[in-house]
């Protein structure tokens, strides 16, 4: 285990490691978002011809002259491979493009066979530039995306909120592979959180209180929760009652936790490295500094962190001494009583 002293520098760390695991520092900002056409889609095209076309535009039987009336294609449903077919220019790979693209390709494809052509490409059914929205919201649904680019709060008033306090609420974001959380309060407040959303991506909204264990000398032995945005180490041993004053070792505060590998300098090469990739961690604490005060107010609490407070020296040896008095008293009482009998002469 690494033995790690609480200190400034220590905590500055240990926060800027935070800092890493941001939606911001994990996921890249979309670069296209909003609506992109994708298999299953319904589209429907429709071409203007310039007068006097004859590929698309109809010709009055009587004057002979060529209408601007547009040639409307049935609706089709892009498929698997997703292509669609359009007369005089093909098949047409439309997968990942967005209607403005397919425009262009269409016309790209039928400009010199139709007449100063004019297209126009319409999602009829939007079936794969969506997000899904499901936890704690008011109602899981599919969210269809669209041009302008919807982020992760977008998404969510579209599935009609969340139904408990921001503060005690995870969003947690599934991309490409990466499924990583922060706390619904962070994404609100920071404008580089709240990401524009991709096709495919899932956003869940998770009610986990984070929680430490206080053990040992200190006011109260017990499970704390606390908020997902986080608390500090001065604020966790103040809601665990503090340290007990007549049992507390001050200097022997402890804090066990399993950090990255790459979390902090390590006095020692770690010998255990668990298979997350994680150390076994103690950090130290000693409260008769008061640089460690000023330490602790920045040093960040963990879910699942256990806090344990040390026994004074000193109590240990009441312990032991009355311990011995436990076991001498009787005897002791026992001798006195043998005395006082023997002198009365009741003793046979």
């Amino acid at each position: 285990m690494q033995l790690i002293e609480v200190t400034q520098s220590v905590a500055r760390r240990l926060l800027e490691n935070q800092q890493r695991f941001l939606f911001s520092s994990i996921f890249t900002e979309c670069p296209k978002g909003g609506q992109y056409i994708g298999p299953g889609d319904v589209v429907q095209v429709s071409v203007w011809e310039t007068p006097p076309g004859a590929l698309f535009s109809v010709v009055d039987s009587v004057s002979g002259v060529s209408s601007a009336t547009p040639m409307l294609f049935p609706e089709q449903q892009v498929n698997n491979d997703g292509v669609i077919s359009v007369p005089f220019a093909g098949r047409i790979p439309v997968s990942g493009l967005s209607l403005t693209q397919v425009e262009q390709e269409i016309y790209n494809r039928l400009n010199g066979k139709a007449n100063e052509p004019q297209v126009m490409v319409r999602l009829v059914k939007n079936t794969s530039s969506t997000v899904t929205v499901v936890g704690e919201v008011s109602t899981s649904r599919v969210v269809p995306l669209t041009p302008k680019c919807e982020r992760l709060l977008d998404v969510l008033a579209e599935a009609g909120g969340v139904k408990h306090p921001v503060g005690k609420l995870m969003l947690q974001l599934t991309r490409a592979g990466k499924v990583h959380s922060v706390p619904l309060e962070i994404v609100i407040k920071d404008q580089s959180e709240n990401l524009i959303v991709e096709p495919g991506d899932v956003v869940t909204v998770l009610h986990r209180p984070n929680s430490f264990m206080v053990l040992g000398a200190a006011g109260s032995n017990d499970e704390v929760e606390f908020e997902a945005t986080g608390i500090t180490l001065t604020q966790a041993l103040a809601r665990a009652g503090g340290v007990n004053p007549n049992q507390a070792d001050a200097k022997g505060v402890f804090l066990f936790r399993f950090e990255p590998l790459d979390a902090l300098d390590w006095p020692e090469p770690p010998t255990v490295v668990t298979p997350e990739n994680t150390v076994p961690v103690v950090f130290k604490m000693d409260l008769t500094d008061p640089a460690t005060f000023f330490a602790a107010q920045s040093f960040p609490i963990k879910d699942k962190d256990v806090i344990f407070v040390s026994t004074a020296p000193s109590v240990q040896l009441a312990k032991f001494l009355n311990l011995i008095a436990s076991v001498t008293s009787p005897a002791l009482s026992s001798t006195s009583q043998v005395r006082t009998l023997t002198r009365s002469g009741s003793w046979d």
